[in-house]
């Protein structure tokens, strides 16, 4: 059996772990459930793909972000590792095929979206398939505390009911200790048991600008902050216009939002991850799962309406260790905004039941049907047709998802897909039976492989490259031979999705708890109202605000954010952090020292000061750990 650093140099052509990733590999490795709490950048996936290698059988992995499964996905295949993804948007007949190819293929991960978890295909399969561990992405959409809760992640318990007793690991980026104390209870943690990384980034300049001019104090953070950046914005137009802005002032910026098409999104990223354009606007749909290191500033033009978003985009910047900036630029009608934003969040019952009658009439479902169904949804060409307001009408669909009625996805790209249906010999019969199919058919046969076996992601434009043919020309020979029972064909998709999780209901039975709404609200005004005090605070070092509220309680200031250099010099503590930096350095320049015997040489210090300060050395890639020994990068 391979060790984990064996692991880790095979796949991943790194000699030594981040801090508490090993820590974390350890404890699931000796079969205990474990919480990872580890802060934006912190390496979290190898956190379970380690172990999951290591260990026999296949790691369940659940995640609320398709487009991050599939990401990941990918990055895993490309290693060699073989994975797989089950999630809203696929057929019947994909799941059915990748399920199999689960038990039977030797498979050593299978992503799944939670609402996925509760169908009765995947519950009759899932104790066949020889998992290992259960992996649970986001961890904190399982508690009804966190800030993005999904009624969908209760079903994990019940799938660990069907496999019987392995591993859970639970990973977040963000959790404060109640939300971290719920989600071990929800998923009946055999004993509390939670590895958490500090929280305290020091060499992120937190900032709040106060300006009735956003995109001039924006072009001064853009022309006086050398490197690339993001600006995170709210809204779709928004981010259009800003990036307009900035490049009619000759600054290199791009838009990124969902409303794009995905080569478009694809490119843009790519684009900006290679610094051939050098700051992307873009909404919260950006930036999961993108470890870019030399991201110099994060900047935010509307106040987010949680510490959690907030600190997981914030955190961002500066991954490389050196200084970055996060930055708010605010007003007072920012303020306004995000009351108006508490306001339609948790609209009345009354109009949620409106909304939730008026979306079952508008889907074509009578009382007591629908339980299960999944419909392609525009909400503008839904909210036109009822009249409705679409933000209103948005916000109710999501309580009533919160209820646990439905669930609404992201926008789903889905691109198309194709298997052939027939066996080879019957395929023969088929080409010299139709001499003109014959050529295309071959053509496809010579470009992609596993046609018979499963579903293969095609490009039709490509396909029409190689053939000589229009696009169109190819769409039309796919459908035919589709027709012809062939092969089955899935064109491109590109849409949210409403999944059923009940039948319809009438307004009687259909329940909303007044007291659950009401303690939600106050537990989002709670989250809006300190986003308010942390953006007009002028006396408290922001990193410790923000360390505050995750229960990470410190008396260290930053040293770099606004409100610290206004206040002058730094504290003591933190010249005596910088003096064992400075130490540290000088002992490591000749020969490599383990832990124990580079805290004998700094006795004078408090062994609680010399850990952190290692700790954060290591995080920050100025020395490294290999072997139990510490030396300089």
């Amino acid at each position: 059996m391979d060790s984990p650093k064996v692991i880790l140099s095979k796949f991943w052509n790194y000699d030594s772990f981040r801090p508490l990733q090993e820590e974390i590999i350890d404890s699931v490795l000796k079969g205990r459930d474990t919480l990872a709490i580890l802060p934006t950048g912190g390496g979290k996936s190898i956190c379970f793909q380690v172990p999951a290698l290591i260990m026999d059988g296949m790691c369940l992995v659940v995640s609320p972000l398709i487009s991050l499964m599939k990401d990941q996905t990918e990055t895993l295949k490309k290693k060699g590792i073989k994975a797989l993804a089950v999630y809203s948007g696929m057929t019947r007949d994909e799941i059915d095929i990748t399920l199999n190819n689960a038990i039977f293929g030797e498979y050593k991960f299978l992503y799944m979206s939670p609402e996925r978890l509760k169908s009765d295909i995947v519950r009759a399969r899932i104790d066949k398939m020889g998992i290992n561990m259960i992996v649970v992405d986001e961890a904190h959409c399982i508690s009804q505390w966190g800030y993005d809760f999904r009624p969908s992640y209760l079903e994990i318990p019940q799938i660990l009911e069907i496999i019987g007793k392995v591993p859970i690991m639970a990973l977040t980026a963000t959790a404060t200790p109640k939300v971290a104390d719920d989600i071990m209870a929800k998923l009946n943690f055999s004993e509390k048991n939670v590895i958490k990384g500090s929280f305290f980034r020091d060499n992120i300049s937190f900032v709040c600008r106060q300006t009735e001019d956003k995109y001039g104090q924006l072009l001064k953070i853009c022309t006086a902050i050398n490197g690339t950046g993001i600006v995170y914005v709210r809204e779709r137009k928004r981010a259009e216009e800003a990036a307009s802005f900035l490049k009619a002032q000759g600054v290199e910026a791009e838009a990124y939002h969902a409303g794009l098409s995905a080569d478009v999104r694809s490119s843009k990223q790519y684009d900006w991850k290679t610094n051939a354009c050098r700051i992307i606007v873009a909404t919260n749909a950006f930036g999961m799962g993108i470890d870019k290191p030399d991201v110099r500033f994060v900047c935010h033009l509307d106040i987010p309406d949680s510490p959690e978003a907030y600190y997981q985009e914030a955190g961002r910047g500066g991954r490389d260790g050196k200084l970055a900036y996060a930055v708010i630029i605010w007003n007072k009608t920012d303020i306004k905004r995000l009351e108006q934003i508490l306001r339609v969040t948790y609209p009345e019952i009354e109009y949620m039941k409106d909304v939730y009658q008026k979306l079952h009439s508008y889907l074509g479902i009578a009382y007591g049907d629908g339980k299960g169904s999944i419909f392609k949804f525009d909400l503008m060409d839904f909210c036109t047709k009822a009249k409705l307001h679409s933000l209103s009408a948005y916000y109710a669909l999501k309580y009533i998802q919160l209820e646990g009625y439905l669930d609404v996805t992201e926008e789903i790209d889905n691109p198309s897909r194709l298997r052939f249906i027939v066996n080879r010999d019957e395929l023969y019969k088929v080409q010299l039976k139709n001499t003109s199919l014959d050529s295309f058919i071959k053509t496809i046969l010579r470009m992609y492989t596993g046609l018979f076996s499963h579903y293969v992601v095609i490009d039709e434009e490509y396909i029409a490259r190689m053939s000589r043919n229009s696009k169109a020309a190819v769409k039309t020979s796919l459908m035919e031979l589709s027709r012809m029972k062939i092969v089955s064909y899935i064109p491109a998709m590109r849409s949210p999705l409403i999944i059923l999780n009940e039948e319809r209901l009438d307004d009687k039975n259909l329940y909303i708890s007044a007291a659950a709404l009401s303690e939600r609200r106050g537990v989002f005004s709670n989250r809006v109202g300190l986003m308010q005090r942390y953006a007009s605070n002028d006396d408290i070092c922001r990193a410790s605000f923000l360390c505050s509220y995750f229960g990470e309680e410190n008396n260290i200031r930053c040293g770099v954010c606004d409100v610290c250099k206004r206040a002058g010099n730094p504290s003591s503590q933190e010249l005596r952090i910088k003096e064992i930096r400075e130490k540290i350095v000088e002992l490591l320049k000749t020969n490599s020292m383990d832990i124990k015997s580079l805290i004998l040489n700094l006795e004078s210090y408090s062994k609680d000061e010399v850990t952190y300060t290692i700790r954060s050395m290591i995080d920050y890639d100025i020395i490294k750990l290999n072997n139990d020994e510490l030396s300089l990068i």
